[in-house]
């Protein structure tokens, strides 16, 4: 009589044994390995911000967060003005994150602000010229002031009757190009360059912007913050401090928690480069975004 426990056993023993060494001789899976890339949707010509040569201040941020998160970092790039990541890469799903946006943007989920900076105005650091207020005697006196149209400068500026005398001046930046149906973007770099240059007087920008710039100007550029009191002639606020968060989608509240997690472990390192970049951060103010509830 056959035994039939001896002979299946002698013929499932080598299947058994080598099934058990594939285990033993595999290699263990990392931590990464099983975490999927952070897609972070960033601007390819937004500099300082944001550049395909990953040199931008944000780039940097973005890869402190990936290490915070144990996930490896993947830009995903926009090559249109910075203002369309949101509805071109990050609402059709291409990216996960926005490293940059104002706190409460209502696009996105906005996280805790990680940084809060001001708008300043950009002198040279010998000039004559004493500005710290849009109500400054010598802001009248400025030639050349430049700034973003559409901004917070610009309604200022009309405010107190300087707009057509920079009229011009502004458009220059632009090389004259209409902004109809269209968003023009000045170049940072323009606006502090004419100024180190005598070309301009005075720069309005959000400090970030041109930080970098003031900073490798070696002591020819200084940077005045924007004081937070000004008003439009019906009363209302113009600001010029503003909180910065990162964005995620709405309907992406897994990942929006996750990044609250990160950003406090990563903090002393985006402080860090925040600090390296010679942005005046300010203590942020405002709460995480209320958009997901």
């Amino acid at each position: 009589m056959m035994d039939t426990k001896t002979n299946l056993f002698g013929k499932a023993a080598p299947v058994a044994i080598a099934t058990a060494l594939a285990f033993l001789i595999s290699p263990a899976p990392t931590a990464n390995a099983a975490k999927a890339p952070l897609k972070v949707c960033a601007g390819a010509k937004e500099n300082p911000y944001s550049m395909r040569n990953e040199e931008g201040f944000e780039n940097r941020i973005a890869k402190a967060l990936g290490t915070a998160m144990d996930r490896k970092v993947e830009f995903v790039w926009e090559d249109k003005p910075a203002i369309y990541v949101v509805r071109d890469q990050l609402d059709k799903g291409n990216c996960d994150v926005v490293i940059g946006v104002d706190t409460g943007d209502p696009r996105v989920l906005s996280t805790t602000p990680y940084y809060r900076a001001p708008y300043v105005f950009v002198t040279r650091a010998d000039s004559p010229l004493e500005i710290d207020a849009f109500d400054s005697p010598d802001l009248a006196k400025a030639d050349n002031v430049g700034y973003e149209p559409g901004g917070p400068a610009e309604v200022m500026m009309v405010q107190h009757g300087l707009f057509s005398k920079n009229f011009n001046y502004v458009k220059s930046l632009t090389n004259f190009k209409s902004s109809r149906n269209q968003f023009l973007r000045i170049d940072p770099a323009l606006m502090a360059g004419n100024v180190a240059s005598n070309k301009s007087d005075v720069a309005i920008a959000f400090a970030p912007s041109v930080a970098r710039y003031v900073k490798e100007s070696d002591g020819k550029l200084k940077m005045t913050a924007v004081p937070d009191n000004n008003f439009r002639t019906d009363g209302e606020p113009v600001l010029f401090h503003f909180d910065q968060s990162m964005g995620v989608s709405k309907d992406n509240e897994k990942l929006f928690e996750e990044i609250e997690a990160a950003l406090k472990k990563a903090q002393p390192k985006i402080h860090a480069i925040l600090e390296e970049e010679g942005i005046p951060v300010e203590e942020a103010t405002k709460p995480p975004s209320d958009s997901k509830s």
